[in-house]
């Protein structure tokens, strides 16, 4: 009897979290996204790049001058360039796109 009752209120519990309209969840996701692609910006490229993004190292292109569309910086990121290292075997494609997608917020003349 205690199986059953412990059951019925973990899926009460499942049920409640679960039940969250569509809008909400999109905009999770795409918070989601950004947060993605900052977390792996941060994993992968501040050693060259910087947490600002113009720290220069080994050369690195400093980010917060940025004026490359977002397909350039994905095929950057995928193919890599001069030092940089080509991430399209490391990180999948969604996860490149994330953190293309978070360098644009390093740029300083938006």
């Amino acid at each position: 009897m205690k199986s059953i009752f412990s059951f019925l209120i973990f899926a009460a519990l499942i049920y409640a979290c679960s039940s969250s309209n569509a809008e909400t969840r999109a905009t999770s996701s795409i918070s989601d996204k950004a947060e993605d692609g900052e977390k792996i910006y941060k994993t992968y490229c501040v050693t060259c790049h910087g947490v600002n993004g113009d720290m220069g190292g080994s050369g690195a292109f400093d980010l917060t001058k940025s004026q490359l569309t977002l397909e350039e910086r994905i095929k950057i990121i995928s193919e890599g360039r001069n030092m940089m290292t080509p991430f399209k075997e490391l990180l999948s494609k969604e996860k490149i796109k994330a953190v293309a997608e978070y360098i644009e917020t390093l740029r300083t003349d938006q």
